[in-house]
């Protein structure tokens, strides 16, 4: 896809001077054990065994812990998370897109006075959200972000959640200033324009980004099948 070929030229030059990536750890996806008395603090194991102090049988680590280990190795230059503006929250809570790391992302941009395009938007997130099992709540993160961050303060925002029913922890509402809205428009390769003081034109896309930041999937359109979206959701969830 043109759009994802675009994204990923975009954010790499985001962080063309930064060092070079680090080899990507790859603890997340392995099985890991230790001593269940700790003899050796936290030295850790990649094969079953015994503790050589103890003699105990390892254990196998929590895999919550290994994910929060992985997580503290280097950001890919294709993350979103090289992005470092600050947002507020339908919480009115400061927020860095890093601060979202560790979850599957599903963000789209809209606006509260929008009375065309964005409410099918609203649906067809709502719509994505209720064909994914519940269970993977905690993973997954719905992220929906004011391209009109004069308007849609966090106390409008707060209140379009609890009209629209996405006021669950699982869902988030992001204000931004005019430029990191327009930063992240240009990441996203969505479009919008303001044409009067209450109405933009805009693209309409639904992005699906993995708990590194990296994009997988994206969805254009209104209303369209989104049976791929569901698919590239859950398998970047049960990784």
């Amino acid at each position: 896809m043109k759009v994802v070929k675009y994204i990923t030229v975009l954010l790499f030059s985001i962080t063309l001077l930064s060092s070079c990536k680090k080899e990507k750890n790859n603890t997340s996806s392995a099985i890991v054990y230790e001593c269940p008395m700790l003899c050796e603090g936290d030295k850790t194991y990649t094969e079953e065994g015994v503790c050589p102090v103890c003699k105990m049988d390892l254990t196998q680590k929590d895999q919550k812990e290994v994910k929060e280990i992985a997580l503290a190795t280097d950001i890919s230059e294709s993350s979103i998370f090289n992005l470092t503006s600050e947002w507020k929250t339908e919480e009115n809570k400061s927020i860095h897109l890093e601060d979202l790391r560790g979850k599957t992302l599903v963000m789209v941009m809209i606006y509260t006075t929008c009375k065309a395009a964005c409410p099918r938007l609203v649906a067809d997130m709502r719509n994505i959200e209720a064909k994914i099992p519940k269970v993977y709540n905690e993973d997954l993160q719905y992220v929906l972000i004011s391209i009109d961050p004069k308007n849609d303060t966090p106390e409008r925002l707060k209140a379009f959640a609890k009209e629209n029913f996405m006021d669950d922890e699982h869902w988030t509402f992001l204000q931004g200033t005019e430029e990191s809205v327009r930063e992240f428009a240009n990441v996203l390769a969505v479009k919008y324009k303001q044409i009067s003081p209450l109405d933009f034109s805009h693209s309409n896309i639904i992005s699906v980004f993995n708990p590194e930041g990296e994009l997988v999937h994206q969805q254009e359109g209104l209303g369209v099948d989104n049976k791929e979206t569901v698919a590239s959701i859950l398998e970047t969830v049960k990784k």
